[in-house]
């Protein structure tokens, strides 16, 4: 026999489809959209440029060429694994993040700047610790954004925030030339370096954001035992080895061939430059060794990304 609640009793409230907060909101397939329309203003400024021969489209071209890939980058990461991370999060890791860790790591690099064999190991290193410092330094009052999947997404988007800075960087260094505004060498430096964004320092601070978060404690303190260090080193050897791929590429063509390469210049820190008969060596190891390591890379943050299964954020 069923009772009638008292009269004036509120009722019950039927639970309803949660939504997400305002700044969750943002409708899927946003990347793909700017993805193209970046790329279509991307290539509207480089035919600008190239028709007037004025440098006052540069700016924009370095801006948009070198930060395309990485904000594409970003925008997926968030609609895919990290919407319940909150846009403000993610962008903060991505702006402040990159801005730190590139100013850190210029600032551990400024005495390893010189030629020895040694160079690249001790720059991938402080490379590593700074942009994993800047991670740190953004998630400090934000105790409860823990695990594997945030350490993921948040630590990639510090790596292509640094990545899209350091690319800026290089473009405008090949741009400026003796003779004047090199446009060729400009295009040719942002192509290849966003093809390569995602895979190289957004795949490192992934891997060591990922084990750093997963090791994080419920109150927040991050802990900075054995794993944390190991995938520091880790991910520094990866870095070297990128960094490296074009000398190892070539120390193996001299060998190989035996033609117009001064060896006794890898002993000193310096790299000589390919024969005309030997670029086409050259590039096929170059290109081999970063797809290796950039292989090597992807199947350890997807053996992360596994063990913390199920991690697709929901909508």
């Amino acid at each position: 026999m069923s009772h009638s609640p008292p009269p004036g009793t509120p009722r019950a409230r039927i639970p309803g489809p949660q939504h997400p907060p305002d700044d969750m909101r943002v409708r899927r397939g946003l990347w793909r959209r700017c993805l193209w329309g970046g790329l279509a203003l991307w290539v509207l400024t480089a035919a600008v440029t190239y028709g007037t021969r004025s440098t006052a489209p540069l700016p924009t071209l370095i801006l948009l060429g070198s930060f395309l890939v990485p904000v594409v980058f970003v925008l997926w990461a968030y609609e895919t694994h990290g919407r319940d991370l909150g846009a403000g999060t993610v962008l903060g890791c991505f702006l402040a993040g990159g801005v730190l860790g590139a100013l850190g790591a210029s600032l551990m690099e400024y005495h390893l700047l010189h030629p020895s064999l040694g160079m690249f190991a001790g720059v991938a290193l402080a490379g590593e610790a700074a942009k994993l410092g800047a991670l740190v330094f953004v998630l400090r009052g934000r105790p409860r954004i823990r695990g594997t999947r945030a350490g993921l997404v948040l630590g990639a988007s510090v790596g292509v925030g640094f990545a899209a800075l350091e690319s800026a960087g290089y473009a405008f260094s090949a741009a400026v030339s003796t003779e004047g505004v090199d446009l060729r060498a400009l295009l040719e430096t942002e192509i290849l370096r966003g093809v390569l964004a995602p895979f190289g320092h957004g795949l490192w601070t992934a891997i060591a954001g990922a084990v750093l978060l997963a090791h994080r404690r419920t109150d927040g303190r991050f802990r900075f035992d054995a794993p944390v260090w190991g995938t520091w080193l880790g991910v520094s050897l990866l870095h070297a080895l990128w960094d490296s791929a074009h000398g190892v590429a070539l120390w193996l063509v001299s060998r190989l061939t035996d033609i117009g390469v001064r060896r006794d210049l890898f002993s000193e820190g310096y790299l000589p430059r390919p024969t005309e008969a030997q670029q086409h060596m050259f590039t096929v190891f170059s290109v081999a060794g970063l797809a290796v390591v950039a292989m090597a890379g992807l199947l350890w943050a997807r053996s992360l990304a596994r063990r913390d299964l199920p991690w697709r954020s929901t909508p």
